[in-house]
């Protein structure tokens, strides 16, 4: 049973913003001045994770639990759990309420600031779920949601916004808008023969390729201005050209004709991306490198 539900919210996409998580906290716990000791430092690292993973399997559920009938009609994803009988429609919202009440706990022990924002949070990754049915622009919405990763993690250990985190931020919301116009350009036709709204469905699957390059320079854009903001040194900039390499991989290998390699695009390069990318922010951070 634990594995049809670690299936429903796909626990595995979790790599694509816990990495960013992970470099907000580090920011801040590595942040000079800092006065937590290391109990309560790990303490938070705790919180922080299962913030991620709470906030993460409330959204996931619930949009599976509000797309179940869409669901059921596309032979792409009848297969899920709910549409195939393999977990129940209203055990899905339960398991949403319970990971929202647990979200909402887990922040109440980390900070008043973080209390607080938790309800924003909840509201902005729970409401992705709707605006398919209304916007095109829902992709944008999901990378909003993606990108509170980086600023909640710092906001756990400092209470207070900062300019790096939020550059981070704005690196993963146009990452992940990107990649997923990209995973969407598989259900185009079935969006707009359903009225569902999209950016494929909206402005075909060439316009909607492009504005995802779009998207993705701006992503890689975000990124070096954070290095060039915080002065990092090599390990950054050997990050940051992995992370711009997958977004060119992936770019390359999707066409318009040609979407057999979709999934290689939208988890393999994705995946990799973020971890490397991680990686090497907190190699900079942790050993950097003498410029």
């Amino acid at each position: 049973m634990i594995k049809h539900y670690l299936s429903l919210i796909k626990f595995s996409h979790t790599i694509f913003a816990m990495p960013f998580a992970m470099i907000g906290f580090a920011l801040a716990v590595l942040k000079p001045g800092l006065s937590l000791g290391r109990d309560e430092i790990i303490m938070k690292f705790i919180l922080v994770v299962l913030c991620m993973v709470f906030a993460r399997s409330a959204a996931m559920a619930f949009n599976r639990y509000l797309d179940r009938s869409f669901d059921a009609l596309n032979p792409r994803t009848a297969i899920r759990e709910i549409p195939a009988g393999i977990i129940r429609a209203n055990n899905a919202l339960l398991f949403t309420l319970v990971n929202a009440l647990l979200f909402v706990v887990a922040c109440w022990f980390i900070n008043p600031l973080c209390f607080y924002l938790s309800f924003v949070a909840l509201f902005v990754i729970l409401f992705y779920s709707f605006t398919k049915r209304f916007t095109a622009l829902c992709h944008m919405v999901l990378g909003l949601g993606l990108s509170l990763a980086p600023i909640g993690a710092y906001l756990a250990v400092t209470a207070r916004f900062d300019v790096l985190p939020v550059l981070f931020s704005a690196t993963v919301l146009c990452w992940v808008s990107g990649f997923d116009i990209i995973y969407a350009l598989q259900d185009e036709e079935f969006d707009r023969g359903h009225k569902l709204h999209s950016i494929p469905a909206a402005m075909g699957k060439s316009n909607a390729l492009m504005l995802s390059r779009i998207l993705h320079l701006l992503s890689a854009s975000a990124a070096i201005t954070a290095g060039l903001y915080a002065g990092f040194g090599l390990w950054y900039w050997i990050g940051m050209m992995v992370f711009s390499g997958m977004l060119i991989y992936q770019q390359s290998i999707v066409r318009p004709n040609d979407l057999s390699r979709v999934n290689i695009a939208f988890m393999t390069a994705n995946g990799i991306a973020s971890v490397i990318f991680a990686a090497f922010v907190l190699l900079e951070l942790i050993l950097p490198f003498h410029k």
